[in-house]
């Protein structure tokens, strides 16, 4: 009890002195990584355990979840073409590059995207976007690595991808059983709650480009 006591004091002078740099230009000790990331990883893990997932293999949640990621991740996480952003250099952690894949399962995408992630700069979209729209993300996710410039363009550069906050209930379309390389491109066409419309062109792309 007094080596808690003791150590608990330790600590709280520490913080109080400012002996540790919180500027985003100075790293972490690789000891101190290490443990972080280990926290992070397994945080993440238990907490996306269970969590079921949809079909993301779907050529409209895929369409969907690329205008998305074109407005809301690509300062971040870049994509095809887009190789740095001012706004990423200045990250610490630097955030993964989505566009050369990424590690987490698609469960754990999802929980991250939702939740976000303490003093990451990655923010919890949950709080904005319904668990649809998320997914969407998601879904786009594992289809991006297989793209090259022209064809994330093709998915992106659509009307009104911008306009890209919307409301699930007022979400009505349908889906085909179609693969992605054998379907055509297809205008997908989203109502939102305020009346206006997303428009999201599907191009035609496969998961083993």
């Amino acid at each position: 009890m007094a080596v808690a006591g003791a150590a608990a004091l330790a600590a709280g002078v520490g913080a109080y002195s400012g002996a540790f740099n919180v500027a985003a230009d100075s790293p972490h000790w690789n000891a101190t990584s290490r443990v972080i990331a280990l926290m992070r990883d397994r945080s993440i893990a238990i907490r996306a355990d269970g969590q079921p997932v949809p079909n993301l293999a779907d050529r409209d949640l895929i369409a969907i979840g690329a205008g998305h990621y074109s407005e809301m991740c690509t300062g971040c996480h870049l994509a095809p073409g887009i190789t740095n952003s001012e706004l990423r250099q200045g990250l610490y952690p630097v955030p993964p590059d989505f566009s050369a894949g990424t590690s987490l399962r698609p469960a754990e995408a999802f929980w991250v995207i939702k939740h976000g992630i303490k003093m990451s700069a990655m923010p919890a979209w949950g709080g904005t976007h319904d668990d649809e729209t998320i997914w969407a993300i998601v879904a786009f996710l594992q289809q991006l690595p297989t793209l090259d410039a022209k064809q994330y363009a093709s998915l992106t550069e659509a009307p009104d991808t911008a306009d890209h906050d919307h409301d699930v209930d007022d979400h009505d379309h349908e889906h085909r059983g179609t693969t992605m390389d054998q379907a055509p491109a297809v205008e997908h066409v989203h109502a939102h709650a305020n009346g206006n419309e997303h428009r999201a062109e599907s191009g035609e792309m496969s998961p083993n480009t």
